[in-house]
């Protein structure tokens, strides 16, 4: 990570840590790089969710590739996947998305992608930094060198046609909910759902530039799980402010979380003969109720950092179809180059419409496991980490686990701080084997006091 962009792109609060004087730099530097530098025009598009700021930054970002000598090609509010696809395939030279995902309104984020639609190299990614802190003088665009802005609605409505040629099925008489978040999904989801047959009913599809996952979306599926049981609804999808992100609600009003679906999709194409490796792509946060239930259909798991950066590379590296987060991040390689909500919940219905079963069916071999997470303020990660006593310590919880559950002791990547997760049977023996880590790592003068 940079000292501006994290794993998922420059994030903070508009005009505090993320100014438009970052997004006007940000747009100036790929603006000449990807154009004035090869000895060419530019070629970039813009997408954006519903925060009120996200005009602004749109505007900023514009104006730098523009004095660059870049053309600025604008897909309005639209998903980040939608940006990443369109990247790809027509043929743009780089993607930006302008979005917080699941954060608050008052946040926002500018999201890099290449040309592939894949989230930006690191290389490229410290380039620009440096030209954000000065290091580096780029030229301006003078005469007929200077850039344009192109209305690219089309390129929106081109995904949609994407997503709707995905599904194998029609949706005639399910009856389907959607929570937009009041965000990216809005003014696409229903579209694609009623064109596929389904009878669909929508809630927090009213965005007014302050409401993005207030209260709603993913981040608040408690409101998708009371509005499916109330209506009868077949099944719910909830997505998170830039739709790259997708939790389900089974018939019941149980929610059906990225691991749920990862097992769901992942045995689907076991028995159709598609898992390419036998194996799915996992973070080291997934829960251990995933796993005993992989295991018992036969199927293998990668796991990474948590970041759907991390999973992505990881399936390239190696050919894998299928991997994702516990938080509905989920990526199918064959068809997108990012967490798409939407492409998920078509998956979903796929394998519903194609087993002739209920969710709540298809989800029922996944039992979580309790789980019990803390976060420990320390000194030092790494001296906290590697200190044999503490390693001695994890090693006894493992032991003792055996294959009833698991201890996870991580560092987090932007605090200083140790997190001990612990998932068993019972919660009590979670608490127990957590605090047993903790008051070792206290122990050893390694925890900041207050």
């Amino acid at each position: 990570m940079g000292k501006y962009f994290g794993t998922d792109g420059f994030r903070g609060e508009a005009n505090k840590n993320l100014t438009f004087e970052h997004a006007l730099k940000i747009g100036r530097f790929l603006g000449w790089y990807y154009g004035a530098k090869e000895g060419k025009k530019a070629k970039v598009v813009i997408g954006k969710d519903t925060r009120r700021s996200s005009y602004m930054f749109e505007y900023a970002l514009c104006t730098g590739l523009m004095a660059s000598g870049a053309d600025a090609y604008i897909m309005h509010v639209t998903t980040t996947p939608s940006v990443a696809y369109i990247t790809r395939v027509d043929d743009f030279d780089c993607g930006i998305m302008i979005s917080a995902s699941h954060n608050p309104y008052y946040d926002n984020g500018i999201k890099l992608l290449n040309g592939n639609g894949e989230k930006m190299d690191e290389e490229t990614i410290l380039k620009v930094e440096d030209y954000i802190d000065g290091k580096v003088e780029i030229p301006i665009a003078e005469r007929h060198d200077i850039g344009r802005t192109v209305d690219y609605v089309a390129g929106r409505n081109r995904y949609i046609g994407y997503l709707i040629s995905m599904s194998r099925y029609s949706f005639k008489n399910v009856k389907v909910g959607l929570d937009c978040a009041n965000g990216a999904a809005w003014s696409i989801a229903k579209g694609v759902f009623d064109a596929l047959g389904a009878k669909t009913y929508v809630i927090n599809a009213e965005p007014d530039g302050y409401n993005i996952n207030t209260d709603c979306g993913s981040t608040h599926i408690e409101h998708l799980q009371k509005f499916v049981v109330e209506n009868g609804l077949d099944v719910g999808f909830a997505y998170d402010g830039d739709a790259d992100r997708c939790l389900c609600v089974d018939e019941k009003g149980n929610v059906v979380t990225g691991d749920h679906t990862i097992y769901i999709y992942g045995l689907y194409m076991k028995e159709r003969g598609k898992l390419l490796n036998n194996k799915v792509v996992t973070t080291v946060m997934s829960n251990f109720g995933l796993y005993k239930a992989l295991d018992k259909v036969g199927i293998e798991y990668e796991q990474t950092k948590v970041g759907d950066k991390y999973v992505y590379e990881n399936m390239v590296k190696y050919g894998h179809r299928i991997g994702g987060e516990q938080s509905g991040h989920i990526i199918f390689t064959k068809y997108a180059t990012t967490g798409d909500g939407i492409l998920t919940s078509l998956k979903l219905m796929e394998v519903m419409l194609a087993k002739e079963k209920p969710m709540s069916e298809l989800a029922a071999p996944v039992v979580f496991y309790p789980q019990v997470l803390k976060n420990v303020r320390v000194k030092s990660k790494p001296e906290a980490q590697n200190d044999p006593d503490v390693q001695a310590a994890v090693r006894k919880v493992k032991e003792e686990l055996g294959d009833t559950g698991r201890i996870l002791v991580r560092e987090s990547g932007t605090e200083p701080v140790i997190r001990v997760m612990v998932e068993a049977p019972e919660n009590e023996i979670c608490e127990k084997y957590v605090d047993q880590v903790i008051d070792v790592i206290r122990a050893k003068g390694h925890v900041t006091e207050g």
